[in-house]
């Protein structure tokens, strides 16, 4: 396997890979705790004099927006994964 055009090693490899993909997990789990738990409880007294959709912006994040953040995560998840399993070699 190669990363950067160097050759790495098999134990060295998986490592790296393991890695990477952990970081990529705790980055989503930061923005989704962020989008739901921050935006849509902690947040939503500051948010409230913000309008958008009829709703103030702290509801609108507790209601609709964590979920489309959530879904957007998905995919940009799957497209990160997919490059990082093609620069390990890994891929399906």
């Amino acid at each position: 396997m190669t990363k950067g055009g160097q050759a790495l090693s098999g134990e060295k490899s998986t490592t790296a890979y393991w890695s990477a993909n952990v970081r990529l997990i705790l980055w989503n789990l930061v923005i989704w705790a962020l989008v739901s738990f921050g935006f849509g409880i902690v947040l939503r007294p500051m948010l409230s004099g913000i309008a958008i959709g009829g709703t103030d912006l702290g509801f609108w994040f507790a209601q609709q927006g964590s979920i489309f953040v959530f879904l957007v995560q998905i995919f940009v998840y799957a497209m990160m994964m997919n490059k990082l399993d093609a620069e390990y070699g890994v891929e399906e």
